[in-house]
């Protein structure tokens, strides 16, 4: 099968993510699973997907171990599999890195006030970096909704693009923080921040909650940028006619 190097095929459509990230801010690296409820459109003998600068541990296409590729020239995972119209479910075991070229799932730093260096995982996944993030079918028309799961230190903040659902303490004393699905949304949208970090309390801008995310002892410069938040947010709901869809910002 000859395939076009500049658009994935058509065939398996992702509808919803299920996307867990163990970040080590020390190493620099992260592991992570990602499970890609799709639905196939026509019958396919490979499912082809994002995926760049990651090692693929495992696949899995509806519970069945499965071959693969990781064809980084094209920066895509193509999975063996033989299926017929109809739901599909792809899970994959994967680790990375967290670069510093602040693409992907990347590296930043801060000096605290007391001189120490101090790492956040933080992404930046426009126009196609979120497949340094997770495998993922990482063009914008693959629209599916993102149910977000990190896996942190103990007293680290984590932050992604819905309100926080459920957190629960590891026997390892890490803290298993899930959040809520997203709206419907192109994989570019996905946001991830892990760090020692503070977030202003929220004012209400027509119904959404907005806050500044910021490094400790900050908080007191966080005013002049709630108010631009709020002063655009406000506009652009007016602007197009539309409620903002998310449930925070």
């Amino acid at each position: 099968m000859s395939l076009d190097p500049y658009r994935l095929p058509r065939a398996v459509v992702p509808q919803h993510y299920d996307v867990s990230l163990e970040p080590e801010l020390g190493a620099a690296t992260f592991r992570g699973t990602v499970a890609i409820h799709t639905h196939v459109q026509s019958e396919v003998s490979s499912i082809v997907l994002n995926a760049i600068e990651l090692d693929i541990d495992s696949v899995a296409v509806n519970g069945q171990p499965r071959t693969f590729e990781l064809d980084e020239s094209v920066e895509r995972l193509i999975i063996k599999a033989d299926l017929d119209e109809g739901p599909a479910t792809i899970v994959i075991a994967f680790n990375g890195i967290l670069n510093d070229k602040l693409r992907g799932f990347y590296r930043s730093t801060y000096t605290d006030d007391n001189g120490v260096v101090q790492v956040i995982a933080c992404s930046q996944m426009q126009a196609t970096d979120c497949r340094r993030a997770f495998p993922c079918f990482d063009e914008p028309d693959f629209k599916a909704t993102f149910a977000i799961t990190l896996v942190v230190d103990d007293g680290l903040m984590a932050v992604s693009n819905a309100p926080e659902r459920e957190r629960h303490q590891l026997p390892s004393g890490r803290w298993s923080i899930s959040f809520q699905d997203t709206m419907k949304m192109s994989t570019y949208l996905v946001a991830l921040i892990v760090g020692n970090l503070e977030a202003s309390p929220a004012i209400d801008v027509a119904g959404t909650p907005l806050r500044i995310v910021h490094v400790p002892g900050k908080g007191h410069l966080c005013e002049f940028g709630l108010d631009v938040g709020a002063v655009a947010l406000n506009w652009f709901q007016s602007y197009y006619g539309i409620a903002y869809p998310g449930q925070k910002v």
